[in-house]
């Protein structure tokens, strides 16, 4: 099913309908972030533990970012 058929589809659902399956789509998209989130989370530890991860101001991740030295830009702040 092609994504114009599925907004196309949506149309002939009553308010009631529409609302609950936009309800669920809201659900799933939370529950996604917060997979990310635990993640992205368990992925700073690690590098924590590694010993990879910088600590710094804003300033100094700019600085970082903005330097010539491009592999330090995957490095994790904290």
């Amino acid at each position: 099913m092609t994504f114009q058929e599925i907004v196309n589809s949506i149309g002939s659902l009553s308010t009631e309908e529409r609302d609950r399956l936009f309800d669920l789509i809201r659900q799933q998209r939370i529950e996604e972030q917060e997979t990310e989130t635990l993640a992205n989370y368990r992925e700073l530890q690690q590098a924590i533990k590694d010993g990879t991860a910088k600590k710094g101001s804003v300033q100094d991740l700019i600085a970082d970012l903005l330097g010539d030295n491009d592999e330090n830009c995957l490095e994790y702040w904290i």
